[in-house]
């Protein structure tokens, strides 16, 4: 959420950043609806004060056998005390009112973020890995017959409807294995502690983190009020919700694995066919809480240990960085990396890592105390995946896929795959 204070010290500059958006100017409704509910809290308070004059003077009128004073200064108490009830009523209303207009903005972006409309305008920084070449046409993830024998969407059709998968056999194990490996890799070297969290949370944490109350279409929610998490970015970041925690304790660094839920609400027709999009999925997530002076640090660190991942298991990528009109609600800038995918002949997004600034932390009241004293500011928040672990799966069997139809495993997961190498076009691992 933004900070209003900095939308009246500067309004053209919150709207100059909004436009980078493709979003109108919105200042001056947010400030005349300021205005008003601090006009209201004025007015409340002067009434407070001529109430507690009168109270005052009332006892001394009476004292004095003044009666015509003292029930007038009783009916003044009377007036002011409907006054202040009807002006903290309005100041309520208006704050209430500007609270939901602060809520549907998003993050305003960095300076060095470029200007764009969509993914196209989307600038690469850097492109890492050799494609394969193959001497056969390259097969989708669902098209390679060793991992089709393990893919049934029509039992998870009938299970549960369109966009889920049951996995069974060597592509079960596989994706158990990437998940492990992955937070292996975040835990041992990348420094990360490794936290497990509910998929079932309260609307205040989905509001926190920006889901609600502006997406709440992409999400699912159950019965009791509850929300599945579209991703672990909203437990680990709602860790620090409400708390001030102390300034040498940050950078705090979460890696989770858990399943993700999104209703794909938008996506009609979009990656319909395999596992590429789907309504339950993997994600092993990353989550930084940082100070603002290293949040920009912590991003580029967060964005070298997701691609330390698809380095380790040799797949290629390239890393973008997200233009205005194609970063998400709460990002202020984004790095995208993108495998590469054979079977579609082009790069798509495994990762999205996201510096927030206060953004999330004003919205969940999380704070630090400097270590140099001082009054508690709010932290700087981070998110990644690290990775998708569903898509990592698709990369790797179309990227080590064999003209016979099997598959050859990354070395980096043979450990992890009890010594085996490969899938062979029977679904069978050896």
């Amino acid at each position: 959420m933004h900070d209003i204070r900095a939308i009246r010290d500067a309004p053209e500059a919150f709207d100059a950043a909004l436009a980078r958006r493709g979003l109108p100017a919105q200042s001056a409704e947010i400030l005349a609806i300021d205005a008003a509910r601090r006009a209201r809290i004025h007015a409340a308070e002067e009434a407070k004060a001529a109430q507690n004059a009168a109270s005052k003077a009332v006892g001394a009128a009476k004292a004095r056998g003044e009666e015509a004073e003292f029930q007038r200064l009783r009916a003044l108490m009377a007036e002011k005390k409907a006054e202040i009830a009807r002006l903290e009523d309005e100041a309520r209303a208006e704050d209430a009112r500007l609270e939901e207009i602060l809520l549907g903005i998003p993050n305003l972006p960095l300076d060095d973020v470029p200007d764009g409309a969509d993914e196209a305008d989307n600038v690469e920084i850097r492109r890492r890995g050799t494609q394969p070449e193959f001497g056969f046409p390259a097969r989708e993830h669902f098209e390679i017959p060793g991992i089709a024998a393990g893919m049934d969407f029509e039992a998870a059709a009938r299970l549960s409807g369109a966009r889920f998968v049951v996995l069974s056999g060597a592509v079960a194990r596989l994706q158990r294995a990437l998940a492990q490996f992955m937070l292996d890799v975040h835990i041992t070297e990348n420094g990360l502690t490794e936290t497990w969290t509910p998929v079932l949370v309260r609307p205040e944490m989905m509001l926190g983190t920006g889901q609600l109350p502006k997406f709440g279409e992409d999400s699912y929610e159950t019965t009791n009020g509850w929300w599945l998490v579209p991703t672990a970015e909203v437990t680990l970041t709602n860790l620090v919700a409400g708390e001030i925690v102390e300034e040498a304790t940050l950078p705090r660094r979460h890696v989770a694995h858990t399943q993700c839920f999104r209703s794909e609400a938008g996506s009609a027709g979009k990656d319909t066919r395999g596992m590429l999009r789907q309504h339950q999925f993997e994600k092993v997530e990353m989550v930084s809480i940082t100070t603002p002076e290293t949040a920009l640090d912590e991003h580029e660190r967060m964005t070298r240990c997701a691609e330390d991942i698809l380095e380790r298991l040799g797949l290629p990528y390239r890393t973008v960085v997200l233009c205005t009109g194609d970063m998400g609600f709460g990002a202020r800038k984004t790095h995208d990396i993108e495998v590469w995918l054979p079977g579609q002949g082009t790069y798509r997004e495994i990762s999205s890592v996201s510096v927030c600034g206060d953004f999330q932390a004003r919205r969940m009241n999380a704070r630090f105390r400097p270590a140099a004293g001082g009054k508690p500011e709010f932290v700087h928040t981070l998110n990644g995946s690290g990775l998708a672990v569903g898509r990592t799966l698709i990369a790797v069997v179309e990227n080590g896929q064999t003209e016979d139809g099997g598959v050859v495993l990354p070395q980096a997961l043979h450990p992890y795959m009890g010594g085996r190498t490969r899938i062979t076009p029977e679904g069978a691992l050896v």
